[in-house]
């Protein structure tokens, strides 16, 4: 019987959490949840030894039947905007018909909880989650992540290009952001599993060690790459309109546009020390993370 089911193990947040729970927990008391039982990722764990349970954020009857036998559920967000919030109560029904007794749930950090939030639709769905694992009857712990330190890369692409441009456009102006490594999140996430008991009915805020604004992004990459990259932060039209020049798709446009204008709210600049804490030690650093993608 497995004690713990991770959701979304083919994912980059998901597998690291399987990686560092497996370093002391054998793979047998550990399920997997994957939607394809034929993907390479999904044999090699059953190779491994991990319980391969197959299902998707779609079908309530199939998440229950892959929960079940489960003490613990740590809870990947959706990725598909548009369906994660009725995805998300698939889950939590799932979770609560099958007699999961605790549930892990990675949720997000905001501080604006209005629909006046530029990232309202991205938010919506955590904030509806938070609140149905809260009345389910199992017990919740609720992992609030800030932003990925990945996210940077997304937004500023690969390094030939930012040095042709040397420049980070975005429209954050002076809003700074306390991102984390996925990787120190997933290490938090696995040692929470571990010592369930011990966070039950909590929520924590996973900040990075220090929250810092994209001209000191732009600042950090200057040392990086021995170019100077110059910071700007556009105007709204004038991003999509540049963007749009580029060829980058509306729809990513638009996410970056609503990341963007929520970091410069102010949404993500938070320094809890809650990831310190539960890691032992301080998170990584943003600039280890930009001297992978960028030396």
């Amino acid at each position: 019987m497995s004690t713990y089911l991770i959701t979304g193990a083919t994912g980059g947040l998901g597998s690291s959490v399987v990686e560092h729970l497996s370093t002391t927990i054998n793979p047998s008391e550990i399920a997997v949840l994957v939607r394809d039982a034929a993907s390479d990722q999904a044999k090699e764990y059953q190779s491994k030894g991990f319980d391969l349970r197959i299902a998707d954020y779609d079908n309530t009857e199939k998440l229950t039947e892959a929960f079940k036998n489960i003490e613990i559920l740590y809870f990947v967000s959706g990725s598909d905007i548009g369906s994660r919030t009725v995805q998300h109560k698939n889950v939590v029904d799932a979770a609560t018909q099958a007699g999961v007794q605790h549930v892990v749930y990675t949720s997000a950090g905001r501080k604006d909880e209005s629909q006046n939030s530029p990232v309202a639709a991205v938010m919506d769905a955590h904030i509806k989650t938070e609140n149905w694992l809260k009345e389910s009857g199992m017990a919740y712990t609720i992992l609030r992540h800030n932003l990925y330190a990945e996210v940077i890369a997304l937004f500023l692409g690969e390094k030939e290009a930012l040095l042709q441009s040397k420049t980070v456009f975005l429209p954050t102006g002076a809003g700074k952001t306390a991102f984390a490594l996925r990787d120190d999140l997933a290490e938090a996430g696995a040692l929470i599993l571990k010592n369930a008991a011990q966070h039950q009915n909590k929520i924590y805020t996973l900040d990075g060690p220090k929250a810092i604004d994209f001209k000191a992004v732009a600042e950090i990459l200057s040392d990086i790459t021995e170019e100077e990259i110059n910071y700007v932060s556009p105007d709204v039209e004038t991003f999509k309109s540049t963007m749009a020049s580029y060829g980058v798709p509306e729809d990513a446009v638009n996410m970056m546009l609503g990341f963007s204008l929520g970091i410069a709210q102010g949404e993500f600049n938070s320094e809890s020390k809650d990831l310190e804490n539960l890691l032992g030690r301080k998170p990584k650093d943003v600039a280890d993370f930009l001297k992978q993608v960028y030396a």
